[in-house]
């Protein structure tokens, strides 16, 4: 028996910065080695970022990625390093394009370099290229061919990349099978959403019990524009019992000892062949690599704090505001403050992820605003500590109505009056950001997005929209927990109660309430889940005990909106299946669901 001291480095790669995220790789690897550590393993892609997206058809990009490598290597000493990149194929093909005539450049690969002792020893190309939701992987990526299986003194280490662990006859099937490993070192950068962690858990556990395997999972960190990684990188012995776990949502170094037997030599002892004769077939190759390992003192392995759904959510949001503005270096975010549950929630959110200096709340009153929603402002923006500015807007507001009514003469006031309003508390908003520099943070949620029930540069203005993949309910949720919720990083806080309970309202009228146009949000956001995310049509919904004329009003505003969704800022990905690249419908379309 051996044992292996296994580090997992979880970390917060930042698209396009190879500088910045090479430093950070080589100083994980000092930290695993000051940790006593045999191996160090690395997210997906954790050298150019995930996703580089379209970075990876600018000719150099892959060049300067490559430049990497020897800095990598150079730190690699006295350990094995497993890090995620990309890597250009050898050569390129001639064959001439149908359009422009041009050379066709073969796409590269998604690989995990392999570094020991100064050199790069191994690669391994991902295999399964996922092109569904939010991946476009086979626009960019070759698949990979190959199994190459590290002998690391008497342990077989077989790697594989993300969706490779999810097919139950892909590469972990053969590496098994024909490279008889006792290890496979998963690298991933896997998007959070509502309900994936568990999903995940499930599926890796399957495969350490039917391989009698041990299997780590080392998961991505951090946000990148609309996605959220969640870490919660982990180890599962062949039994598929967790042996340890990362924290969620933040860097994390996770180390854990594996006592792994030797199957050669039980193998041997067992008459079996050490090669098979299919191996070759199958792309296997073995690197093998001289080892003696460490005699660290055992270590006791950490499993990271178990979150409820509603923190798991919440903690989402916080790491993807706050990576987003300090990625993008913004000094500062700017919110409108209405009083109501979703700037509320929207504020508290920047709040705790940037902390009260850098939100700034502007309250911007109609003559339609009542004395209710000021004082709850108010309330609001003393409770979380951040700045409020006071920019009432009705003398703008009289000043479009008189610039506009030889032209309104004669026509009914109607939403047009009403949306001038959210027209011009854009403005103002665009405008300190503009002057200030400041990071425009929109307000709307999944059910008013999803039935266009927001204004197109009014209240849709902004550059990031926060809980824009939350259904209103959602909003409600997190409202309540984070008022009850302090420690782990946050403070006591609170929402005032009166937010909690008003009836919902965006004010562009007298009396107005959100179900004077919506129905119920209860029936509104189980009617949009089943349509929107679960694809389900109008007879099926209408069956399941919503009445048929809500149910045909509601799909009908879905399909009509958009046209407004495409004008969006980007949101945080929650959900399963988010609107916007999850979610990707013509805007000009005729087809209506019959069935």
């Amino acid at each position: 028996m051996m044992r292996l001291r296994l580090a997992m480095v979880q970390m917060n790669a930042v698209v396009g910065d190879l500088e910045g995220n090479t430093r950070a790789i080589c100083r994980w690897m000092r930290e695993a080695k000051k940790a006593k550590a045999d191996v160090v393993v690395f997210p997906e892609l954790a050298v150019p970022g995930y996703p580089p997206e379209d970075l990876l058809l600018i000719p150099n990009f892959l060049r300067d990625v490559s430049r990497m490598q020897s800095r990598m290597a150079k730190s690699s000493h006295g350990l094995l390093a497993v890090v995620g990149s990309v890597a250009a194929p050898h050569g390129m093909t001639h064959s001439k394009s149908n359009h422009d005539h041009q050379p066709e450049r073969q796409k590269p690969l998604n690989v995990a370099w392999v570094f020991t002792n100064g050199r790069l020893v191994e690669t391994y190309a991902k295999q399964k290229l996922p092109n569904y939701g939010v991946f476009d992987e086979q626009r960019y990526f070759q698949e990979g061919k190959t199994n190459p299986i590290i002998c690391l003194g008497s342990v077989r280490i077989a790697i594989n990349i993300c969706e490779d662990i999810w097919f139950a006859d892909g590469p972990t099937h053969t590496q098994v099978k024909y490279g008889r490993v006792q290890l496979i070192v998963n690298l991933n950068a896997s998007p959070y959403h509502v309900g994936k962690t568990r999903t995940r858990r499930r599926m890796l556990a399957d495969h350490a019990k039917r391989h009698q395997v041990f299997v780590s999972y080392t998961n991505m960190v951090g946000g990148q524009d609309e996605l959220v990684f969640d870490g919660n990188s982990l180890v599962l012995d062949p039994r598929g019992q967790l042996l340890a776990r990362a924290k969620a949502f933040e860097e994390d170094l996770l180390l854990t000892d594996l006592n792994i037997t030797d199957p050669v030599r039980q193998n041997v002892q067992k008459g079996l062949p050490t090669i098979l004769p299919s191996q070759k077939r199958v792309g296997i190759s073995f690197t093998h690599i001289p080892w003696k390992p460490l005699q660290a003192k055992p270590l006791t392995p950490s499993v990271g704090h178990t979150m409820v759904e509603a923190e798991e959510i919440y903690r989402a949001l916080v790491l993807g505001v706050k990576d987003y503005v300090e990625k993008n270096s913004f000094s500062k975010v700017v919110v409108g403050i209405s009083g109501g549950i979703d700037s509320a929630v929207t504020a508290l959110i920047a709040r705790d992820a940037l902390g009260a200096s850098k939100v700034v709340g502007v309250m911007m009153p109609s003559p339609y605003t009542s004395t209710v929603s000021t004082h709850d402002s108010k309330a609001l923006a003393k409770s979380l500590g951040i700045d409020l500015l006071n920019l009432p807007i009705t003398v703008l507001f009289k000043t479009f109505l008189r610039a506009l009514r030889p032209l309104f003469k004669g026509f009914p006031v109607n939403t047009a009056e009403e949306n001038l309003q959210a027209r011009i508390r854009g403005t103002l908003l665009m405008a300190l950001s503009n002057k200030f520099g400041y990071l425009v943070l929109t307000t709307g949620n999944k059910s008013e997005m999803s039935v266009g029930y927001a204004t197109l540069y009014g209240d849709m203005a902004g550059g990031f929209a926060v809980i824009k993949d939350l259904p209103k309910m959602r909003v409600y949720q997190l409202a309540r927990w984070r008022s009850d919720y302090q420690g782990q990083g946050f403070d006591s806080v609170s929402i005032p109660e009166r937010i909690h309970v008003r009836a919902p309202s965006a004010e562009l009228k007298a009396n107005q309430t959100d179900q004077d146009s919506l129905p119920p949000y209860l029936q509104l956001d189980a009617i949009l889940q089943a349509y929107v995310e679960n694809n389900e049509s109008q007879s099926t919904i209408t069956k399941s005990g919503y009445p048929a004329g809500v149910v045909k009003e509601v799909l009908r505003l879905v399909d009509k909106s958009e046209y407004k969704r495409r004008q969006a800022p980007i949101g945080i990905k929650i959900t399963a299946k988010a609107l916007g690249k999850d979610r990707r419908m013509p805007i000009t379309n005729r087809y209506l669901p019959k069935g």
